[in-house]
């Protein structure tokens, strides 16, 4: 069975994943991964305070807002999470994922780790994914290969990446997303999310006892 007709056995809302993890880790590519074998996944778009990279679209791969529209939104709780991040603001906008979820579709997003803290305590059913390298030294060779930031910068997420660490325990799965084997954790992604699937109590009532009576 497919993962999307396993979801039409089931009813209710949709469930929330939280992809995380230091940066480098590999979040982007393993989402996309996961989102190109099953269309029903959506994908939560963060907002963000800085400007467009090149080759980055507004409403893809970031909303890009100007400082006071964020602070705005802010204000009136528009963000189940903020950061700041080199003088930029960065957060998860709220009204998206509770329309999605409430419809029935499944989200995934991937916030930075305290971010993806705060979607929990926001949403305690949802299911957070810790993603790592299966080397450490892996994540300066990625930051590096991407020639986005400054030496100060990467060295800067590093750092973070080791805080980063401590909080693996907070989140219900890891994945490790191993340099030589990239489809592996795509895979495991897959694995996480039919477990999930398949959970006794999403299933409803009646479509147990239907299975009961035949």
């Amino acid at each position: 069975m497919s993962l999307a007709e396993e979801k039409g056995v089931l009813s209710g809302p949709g469930l929330l994943f939280v992809v995380s993890g230091p940066s480098g880790a590999g979040k982007d590519t393993l989402v996309e991964g996961l989102r190109a074998r099953h269309e029903r996944f959506l994908y939560s778009v963060s907002a963000t305070t800085r400007p467009p990279r090149p080759g980055e679209r507004d409403g893809v791969d970031y909303f890009f807002l100007e400082r006071p529209e964020f602070e705005r939104r802010m204000a009136v709780n528009g963000f189940l999470e903020t950061r700041t991040y080199n003088g930029h603001l960065y957060g998860t906008p709220r009204s998206f994922i509770d329309e999605a979820l409430r419809a029935g579709y499944d989200v995934v997003s991937k916030p930075e780790v305290n971010g993806a803290l705060a979607m929990k305590r926001a949403f305690p059913g949802a299911v957070l994914i810790f993603i790592v390298p299966d080397k450490f030294s892996y994540l300066r060779s990625r930051l590096e290969a991407r020639r986005t930031e400054t030496n100060a910068q990467i060295a800067a997420r590093l750092e973070t990446a080791h805080d980063e660490f401590t909080f693996a325990r907070n989140f219900d799965y890891l994945v490790i997303n191993e340099e030589a084997k990239p489809q592996q954790a795509i895979d495991d992604l897959e694995a996480i999310v039919r477990a999930e699937r398949y959970r006794i109590h999403r299933y409803p009532d009646n479509r147990l006892k239907e299975l009961e009576n035949t």
